[in-house]
């Protein structure tokens, strides 16, 4: 309980922030279609490549699906970082200055462009490694160690990203730096995250829940008030997933700020520390 107080204290006060400062949540806004558009091109080249190849049902077939799926993923983390360091700085600007600065977070996105690619790649081989322990069996303990990684890894990548951001370290001196205030302030570190996540869990499946239950409402109501008309079906679905969608989206841009303001703010206070 204390944990989930936590998470919705700091929930508020990150979302406060956003309020003045409304180019705080721009980059979670801008990542979310980037991502998007990432996925739009990977996929049909994935799907094509697989009906030529043979996919799963031959080695080499299998090959090219892994890596172009390695690269997918490697791309998508790439861009997700990008605009989170750039949250990360206009919340550093803010904080500092009472002004998070644009051009200041793309030139700092730009100097430090090497190693987020770097952090990237590590983030990459991580989540292959969670896979393919997850993909060797259905135990309870595998998947309980690919669990434990991907959780032990997303904690540590998110205290990395200000470490390079803000005191402009590279991925080895920064994995030194998130792993030193993990170890000091791990009970802080645990009941705080504990509680941002359950809260940001808890807001994205309400948000989601609901965009879903209007999107059906909504569907369902033009298509009962045209009696199935062709034009009623489409235009019932069409509405209600795009409905849906809007609501996911917004889930997904809250978490995403939430959870990048709040290893911001814990860095700088373990940093002030």
């Amino acid at each position: 309980m204390q944990s989930f107080s936590r998470g919705w204290s700091f929930l508020k006060q990150a979302w406060q922030m956003a309020a003045k400062d409304k180019d705080l949540i721009k980059p979670s806004i801008m990542a979310l279609f980037a991502g998007f558009i990432v996925s739009l091109v990977f996929i049909p080249f994935m799907v094509g490549a697989g009906f030529l190849t043979g996919g799963e049902n031959s080695l080499i077939g299998q090959i090219i699906l892994f890596v172009l799926g390695a690269v997918m993923i490697f791309i998508q983390y790439t861009v997700g970082y990008i605009f989170s360091a750039m949250t990360v700085y206009l919340i550093y600007g803010y904080l500092a200055e009472g002004d998070g600065v644009m051009s200041k977070a793309w030139a700092v996105v730009k100097r430090d462009f090497l190693d987020l690619m770097s952090l990237a790649a590590a983030s990459t081989a991580v989540n292959l490694v969670k896979n393919q322990i997850k993909g060797k069996g259905r135990s309870g303990g595998r998947n309980l160690l690919a669990g434990l990684i991907d959780t032990v890894w997303s904690e540590a990548s998110f205290l990395i990203l200000p470490a390079m951001v803000i005191e402009d370290l590279n991925l080895k001196n920064a994995l030194k730096r998130a792993g030193s205030i993990i170890k000091n302030n791990l009970l802080l570190v645990g009941i705080s995250t504990v509680g941002v996540k359950a809260v940001n869990g808890l807001i994205g499946f309400l948000l989601g829940a609901l965009g879903i239950g209007l999107g059906f409402g909504v569907g369902f109501g033009i298509i009962t008030i045209t009696n199935m008309a062709t034009f009623g079906l489409v235009s019932g679905i069409g509405l209600g997933v795009i409905i849906a969608s809007i609501f996911i989206m917004v889930a997904t841009v809250v978490t995403s700020y939430t959870n990048t303001a709040y290893h911001t703010c814990l860095y700088l206070w373990a940093r002030d520390v």
